[in-house]
Order: C-alpha cells, then sequence, then structure tokens
C-alpha cells in the first residue's frame, strides 16, 4: 500500500510506502508553528519524489540538519529529509499535503521544539 502527496499546485508530487498513519506531530518550533505542519516520519527508503525536482528549494536553520524542501512556484513545503536520532536517513511529511488523509480523525502528538 502507499499513499500519495503533492505541493499546492501540483509541481510536486511523491509517494510514500505504507499506510497513511494515525498519528501526527505538531511541533511549536518557529518553523513549524507559522507553518502549521502535521508531520509524519518514514524511512527515506519508503519516500519516492516523483516530479517535481527541478522545482524544489532547500531551507535550513538552526543546526541546519533538516533540509526542509518547498516548492519555487507554490512555497507550499510537502516534505523534509534529514537524520532521525539513530542517525538514519528519514523523510518528514507533511500530512497536509496528503489529499488522502484524514487530517480531522489524526491523534496529535505535541512537541516542544521551541525548547530544542
Amino acid at each position: 500500500m502507499a499513499y500519495d502527496g503533492s505541493c499546492h499546485c501540483g509541481a510536486v508530487t511523491f509517494t510514500v510506502e505504507g499506510e497513511i498513519p494515525g498519528t501526527a506531530m505538531s511541533c511549536n518550533c518557529s518553523h513549524c508553528r507559522r507553518k502549521g505542519f502535521l508531520l509524519s516520519f518514514v524511512p527515506v527508503d519508503q519516500f519516492r519524489l516523483k516530479s517535481g525536482s527541478d522545482k524544489l528549494k532547500t531551507y535550513r536553520f538552526h543546526k541546519h540538519n533538516i533540509d526542509h524542501q518547498f516548492c519555487t512556484e507554490c512555497g507550499c513545503q510537502g516534505f523534509s529529509v534529514g537524520t532521525g536520532p539513530d542517525g538514519s536517513k528519514m523523510a518528514a511529511v507533511n500530512l497536509r499535503c496528503v489529499p488522502d488523509a484524514d487530517l480531522e480523525a489524526l491523534h496529535i502528538q505535541k512537541v516542544d521544539g521551541a525548547s530544542f
């Protein structure tokens, strides 16, 4: 099973192997708070960029260890790529960019990223 996501204009599309998660992380750091992300983390080998690599720009802040990817056409950020606490490469998928995700049914885990 897999699920698809995209930026707002559709230039950047991606697929994630697996089921749409029932839990998402909501972080209060300066970046996530402003953008309203609902994030789910998957091993990077379960994430596949289908289109739009030429439309992506990377934004890094704080410790510069997460590549926040956004579409240069519409500004939407559907995912980021970084390293998990155990050192493995991870993709952070913004579930707000997954049309089939039932956002109202998600169990939200709040993370105090502002204190990191």
